[in-house]
C-alpha cells in the first residue's frame, strides 16, 4: 500500500468553496484537471463523470444509508465521491494514479467542507490491495476502469468478506457477461465467478456523453447482493479452476474439457455424472452450484 492521507474537514479559501456538498459539473472537471495538469489516459482507463444527475442516479440505486461505509475504486478528480460522502458515514476511495490520489481529499475540503473528515484516500493499485484501511467495507460503489474492471471486482469480493453489496459502472459488454445467466451467448466465466459470491443483476444503462473524455463504448450498472457461496468440500480455488478449465474452449464438452484436471477423458466423466451432470454438456449451460458439484466430485 503506496500511501494514505486523511484530511480533517477544514474549507481551503478558493473559488471552488462552498458552505456544503456540491457536485461537480463539466467546467469543474476540466477546471481541476487544468490546476492539477490532469489527462486522462487509455492506459489507465480513466474517463472522469462530469454530469452530477448520473452520480445522483447511481448514488440512489446503491441504496446506501448513513450507516453504511463505502469503497470507492477508481475516484479519479472526485465525481463520484462527493455524491457518495452525502450519504454514508464513511468513505475509503483507492486511487492508483498518485496526482490523483494527492488532490481528492483537497477537492472534497473544498467541495464538501462539513464531510471531509469522512473520507480515507489510498494511493494503491486496487488488484495488490492486501487490506483497506479505516472501518470494514459493507459497500462497494465505483466507476470502474473498463481494463481491469472484472480482475479488481473478483478480488475485493474475495478479500472483503464484509461487502455485502455492490454497484459498479463497467463497460455494458462487462455488465452484460457479469449479469448473463446459463445459456446466453455471453455467459462465461465472470458470469460464474461472480455469481459464486452474490446474485447478479443489471441495473441501468449509461450513455457516453456522462464521461470526459467520451469513451467509444457505453457503460452499464451492475447490482450485486452478497449471499453465502455453495456449498462446496473442495473450496472457492478449485471450483474457480474447473470453472476456467470448462471456458479454456468453451465449445468443447465437459467431459473432454475437463480432461486435463480430471487425468482422462473416463475420469471426467465419471466425475461429471457423478455430480449429477450431463458429461456432454458444455460449461455456458452451467449453474455456479453445478460447477462447485462437479469440482467436489474431481476432487483436489
Amino acid at each position: 500500500m503506496a500511501g494514505v492521507c486523511r484530511i480533517a474537514g477544514s474549507a481551503l479559501t478558493s473559488p471552488l468553496s462552498s458552505a456544503g456538498p456540491r457536485l461537480l459539473g463539466p467546467t469543474d472537471v476540466r477546471l481541476l484537471a487544468e490546476r492539477y495538469d490532469v489527462r486522462p489516459t487509455k492506459r489507465r482507463g480513466q474517463n472522469f463523470v462530469i454530469d452530477a444527475n448520473t452520480v445522483r442516479r447511481i448514488v440512489r440505486t446503491a441504496e446506501l444509508d448513513s450507516s453504511d461505509v463505502v469503497l470507492e475504486i477508481g475516484p479519479g478528480l472526485g465525481s463520484l465521491t462527493l455524491g457518495l460522502l452525502e450519504s454514508v458515514s464513511h468513505l475509503t476511495a483507492v486511487e492508483l494514479d498518485p496526482v490523483l490520489a494527492a488532490a481528492l481529499p483537497t477537492t472534497v475540503a473544498e467541495y464538501a467542507p462539513s464531510l471531509a473528515d469522512q473520507l480515507i484516500v489510498v494511493e494503491a493499485d486496487a488488484l495488490k490491495l492486501a487490506a483497506v484501511p479505516g472501518p470494514a467495507p459493507t459497500a462497494l460503489v465505483a466507476n470502474l476502469p473498463y481494463n481491469v474492471a472484472v480482475p479488481v471486482l473478483l478480488h475485493l469480493l474475495a478479500l472483503l468478506p464484509s461487502l455485502q453489496r455492490v454497484l459498479v459502472m463497467v463497460q455494458l459488454e462487462v455488465a452484460d457477461r457479469l449479469a448473463a445467466q446459463p445459456g446466453s451467448k455471453v455467459y462465461g466465466i465472470p458470469s460464474v465467478k461472480a455469481a459464486w459470491y452474490a446474485d447478479v443483476r443489471r441495473a441501468g444503462l449509461i450513455g457516453r456523453n456522462v464521461f470526459w473524455p467520451a469513451p467509444n463504448v457505453d457503460s452499464g450498472l451492475v447490482a450485486m447482493q452478497r449471499r453465502d457461496p455453495p456449498a462446496s468440500v473442495v473450496g472457492r480455488q478449485r471450483v474457480f479452476e474447473v470453472v476456467d478449465a470448462a471456458f479454456a474452449q468453451r465449445r468443447k464438452m465437459l467431459r473432454a474439457a475437463l480432461a486435463g484436471l480430471a487425468g482422462s477423458t473416463a475420469a471426467a466423466e465419471a466425475a461429471i455424472t457423478a455430480a449429477g451432470v450431463d458429461p456432454t454438456s458444455r460449461g455456458e449451460r452451467l449453474k455456479v452450484e453445478e460447477f462447485a458439484r462437479v469440482a467436489d466430485c474431481l476432487g483436489a
